[in-house]
């Protein structure tokens, strides 16, 4: 079958994890793999599997524009306000990693359709995509819930250098589309990178206050959407709840990586990195496959 080209910009754990993915999608192949690094542990292991290379960051997409038709932006919040406008002018359909807040807003298991048709979907941070389907879950069933707050735990030893320079905008960026995504009057998103050996799995604990809680319809209403989430990140899983306390609804999920590249411990990485080769194959699919009338 023919494949849609793509190209990576940053070659740090992400994009290098990006890569490994779309390497084995039925649906994708990489055009080119750029970053601005020539001794980085991503391009050795691009030009291992064959794949095109190179040190000249969106430079290297101006300068062969037919090199992929969708682009992966890996580096960070502010680079890809830099990059935003010249893919634009590309045409290409940008899949933004970083949490610029620049493009649509996306969480492929809540609005999957309507970013297949915006030239650049943002996918908010990782706490966002592990988080929000499940808040929108629980304000399917209790729309008056007074406020939200995530907090997201991650291992220190997952947390590279871009994810450090974008602390701030974690926890701005998943706040603000917390609120948009699910209409909550307050939101509050907290990160913690956790030194601890051996390193912590991803965990997300969700806070939700609200008066009288049917706690069996939120049950249902959050496995549904975490089979939802499942089908594209098998590492997704509800560890607990949810369960109340005085009018505190709380609910624990947890991410093991795949294990492609990084380490099962790195599912905060992994979930983004899946929710974005997710939209790039749906993407992909529309333009190989047949519609039906």
């Amino acid at each position: 079958m023919q494949k849609i080209k793509v190209g990576i910009i940053g070659t740090g754990n992400i994009g290098t994890d990006l890569l490994v993915k779309i390497q084995r999608s039925e649906f994708l192949e990489c055009g080119i793999f750029s970053g601005r690094n020539p001794d980085s542990e991503g391009i050795r292991k691009a030009e291992s599997m064959g794949v095109a290379t190179s040190c000249d960051s969106i430079n290297a997409i101006l300068k062969d524009k037919n090199s992929c038709e969708i682009v992966f932006d890996a580096t960070s919040a502010s680079i890809h306000r830099q990059n935003a406008p010249i893919l634009k002018k590309l045409k290409k359909y940008t899949i933004d990693l970083t949490p610029s807040k620049v493009g649509k807003m996306c969480v492929p298991a809540i609005n999957m359709k309507e970013c297949l048709n915006v030239s650049n979907i943002n996918l908010i941070t990782c706490g966002g995509q592990a988080a929000i389907p499940i808040i929108c879950a629980i304000m399917k069933v209790h729309p008056n819930t007074e406020y939200i707050e995530l907090v997201s735990s991650i291992s220190s030893k997952s947390a590279g250098s871009g994810t450090r320079l974008n602390i701030d905008e974690f926890t701005q960026t998943t706040r603000d589309a917390i609120e948009s995504f699910t209409g909550v009057k307050k939101a509050k998103a907290i990160i913690v990178l956790n030194p601890a050996e051996p390193p912590v799995l991803m965990h997300n604990t969700i806070y939700a206050k609200i008066k009288k809680p049917n706690l069996s319809k939120l049950k249902n209403e959050i496995s549904r959407m975490a089979k939802i989430i499942q089908s594209y990140v098998p590492g997704y899983r509800i560890t607990l709840g949810p369960v109340a306390e005085n009018n505190r609804v709380t609910t624990m999920v947890e991410v093991v990586g795949l294990g492609d590249y990084l380490p099962k411990y790195s599912g905060n990485l992994d979930i983004i990195t899946c929710a974005a080769v997710n939209m790039a194959e749906e993407y992909a699919k529309h333009k190989l496959l047949p519609r039906k009338v």
